[in-house]
Order: structure tokens, then sequence, then C-alpha cells
């Protein structure tokens, strides 16, 4: 059985920043092109676990579309217990033991979506396997960090890049 890899597939500006100092994502709309979703749907195919923190999944539901992961096992974590919805679950406890008792099951991958919050929870315990990180040509100045500090020092091997006529430029990092 081959291993559950973790994975962050996240985007952020070219200075750090995955949102708004308000937790606006209207700037991601600078690299929208009609029928490119820059290896998303790929990726997305490898997953059958999600986790995200309780802001991104509220911001996600503010989107007033259907939650885009609920073909999948997804974890929300929070403060706040809740019960199960359908196949999402609100998780109060041990991100590690969470992640430990996932990867006990066999599946595909597990997709952490963020937000940094959860990344740095991820990162402060070395959970994360690999990095898949759109950069987006756009500065925003301020705004949510995706990385902050308190976390280990974590040696990456690039894996792989890619830039697209957008100007975004992903990048691919594994442990």
């Amino acid at each position: 059985m081959e291993t559950r890899k973790v994975i962050v597939y996240i985007a952020m500006s070219i200075d750090g920043y995955i949102a708004r100092p308000d937790g606006d994502l209207d700037w991601l709309s600078a690299v929208e092109l009609a029928g490119e979703d820059y290896g998303y749907s790929n990726f997305i195919k490898t997953v059958d676990t999600v986790i995200l923190g309780r802001k991104t999944y509220d911001k996600v539901l503010s989107f007033g579309i259907p939650f885009p992961h609920s073909d999948k096992q997804c974890y929300i974590i929070t403060r706040t217990p809740k019960p199960t919805e359908g196949n999402i679950n609100f998780y109060t406890g041990d991100i590690p033991a969470l992640v430990a008792q996932i990867k006990k099951q066999s599946g595909k991958n597990i997709f952490v979506d963020g937000g940094a919050q959860i990344v740095n929870e991820f990162m402060k315990h070395q959970l994360v396997d690999e990095f898949i990180i759109s950069i987006i040509p756009v500065f925003l100045g301020s705004g949510i960090s995706l990385f902050n500090e308190g976390r280990p020092e974590m040696k990456m091997k690039l894996a792989g890049n890619n830039s697209f006529s957008s100007g975004l430029l992903q990048l691919h990092y594994i442990r």
C-alpha cells in the first residue's frame, strides 16, 4: 500500500499573502483564463480527503456555490464542536492524531486547503509531505500571510515548476 501524502495546494501573492486583510480573494481573478485550471482538476483526482480550517470553510460557503469537496471525506478544523454533516466532520482534536488516523486507512492523498493557521499548524508538526504553491503575479502589500514564524526549518526538494501565460508560476516541492 502506497503511503498517503499530505499536500498543501494553495495560491499566494508574490509577497506571500493568501488573502487580503479582510479575507477577500478577489485578486485571484487576475489569472482567470477560460479553460485553464492550472492543474487543479488533475490534482484533485489524487485526493480523497480534504482538511481545512473553519474560516476557510466559511469563506468557501460564502461564495454561494455548493461546497466543492462534498464528494470527499472532509475535516473542518474548529474550536467549536458541531455534528457531522454528511462527509463533513468538524474536528476539535489533535491535528497530528487526526493525520495519523487518516494515514492508517487506505486511500488517496490528503489535501490541506488552508487557511494559513492550518498550514502553519501542519508545518509546526512536520506533517506536510508536499507543497504545490501557485504564485499569482500581484503584490498585495498586506493581508493574511501564508507562512508564519514559529515553525521548524523544513528542507524541500523542487519536484517541478510550471509557468503560465497569465503570469502564474506554480512550484511543486517535496520533503
